[in-house]
């Protein structure tokens, strides 16, 4: 008899591409997952990983497996839904994904709440990019995934994933201390224009934003640093190598010589959790976006500042 944890193994290195990014997001590690997927070979008489290059790639075996893993574990999804909700009590096993801002500003508080209200729950979190969240929901390999977009990059909803609205997160300009524009009390995108950026990678949703938004006003952005950590960002914008422009979620006090613009109109983006429909009316599901959103009431920045 094939064994579903196993299987499950099998599934997340196809989803995810490497054994080291399926470790991560399930829990264990990379050691542990080869073992599993060596026991699953051994059980099936089959090889189901093959080297390519520095990487591995799935057998014609193991993506008949795969495929059959997805189903099998859509089933039992469905059967602890039902389960969970005859018994009206939020319970189980719930793998929780989340962007890196929301990872450190929202998901602490959730979790504690969920951990104090109901012990029989056993939520994991993993940071996951947003762009790759939304089919991690789809593929089941997430229960439930906190994700952003922003008005000119709307956050993809295929069919079979529903979402709900957390809250709106607001984002400043943050310049240097002695910057020209750091004592105006406002500033507008024309104001910006000529200024040196720090910004994240490109393809990431932040770069997007910024590099389309200056282009639609027609100014075309000079990029001079990258950084994908925001903290990396504030430490080059402290030693006057560029401006930045960072949300407040998980941001932080702001360091000694960094100073925060409100930008007119304010650069929002929209945190979002979304899930599986099929797993919609799990007490669990709802109550950790009951407790999202209790996180986000408590956080004291959300309003812009003068």
């Amino acid at each position: 008899m094939l064994d579903l944890a196993r299987l499950r193994a099998l599934h997340a290195v196809h989803v995810h591409g490497s054994v080291a990014a399926a470790a991560a997001t399930l829990g264990y590690t990379p050691s542990a997952i080869s073992q599993q997927i060596s026991k699953l070979e051994r059980e099936t008489r089959t090889t189901l990983l093959e080297r390519r290059g520095r990487g591995i790639a799935l057998t014609e075996d193991a993506l008949h497996l795969v495929a059959a893993a997805g189903e099998l574990l859509a089933i039992v999804e469905r059967t602890e839904t039902t389960l969970e909700e005859r018994r009206g009590l939020p319970a189980g096993d719930l793998t929780i994904g989340a962007f890196a801002t929301a990872a450190r500003g929202l998901l602490p508080a959730t979790l504690a709440t969920l951990a104090r209200q109901h012990p029989t729950l056993r939520a994991r979190l993993s940071e996951v990019d947003p762009h790759l969240s939304v089919d991690l929901v789809a593929k089941g390999v997430l229960d439930l995934a906190v994700a952003h977009d922003w008005d000119i990059a709307p956050l993809p909803a295929p069919e079979g994933v529903e979402h709900a609205h957390i809250g709106d997160d607001l984002c400043d300009v943050l310049v240097p201390a002695d910057h020209p524009l750091a004592t105006r009390p406002a500033i507008v995108r024309a104001d910006l224009a000529h200024e040196p950026w720090i910004c994240q990678p490109p393809g990431s949703v932040c770069h997007d934003w910024l590099v389309r938004t200056l282009r639609a006003d027609g100014h075309e952005p000079e990029l001079r640093h990258q950084a994908a950590e925001y903290h990396t960002q504030l430490a080059l914008v402290r030693a006057g190598l560029g401006i930045a422009l960072i949300p407040r979620l998980g941001r932080g006090p702001l360091p000694d010589g960094v100073v925060a613009l409100h930008l007119d109109p304010v650069p929002t983006r929209h945190v979002y959790a979304l899930w599986r429909t099929g797993a919609a009316r799990r007490p669990a599901i709802t109550a950790t976006v009951h407790a999202l959103r209790e996180a986000w009431a408590t956080l004291s920045d959300r309003a812009p500042r003068p």
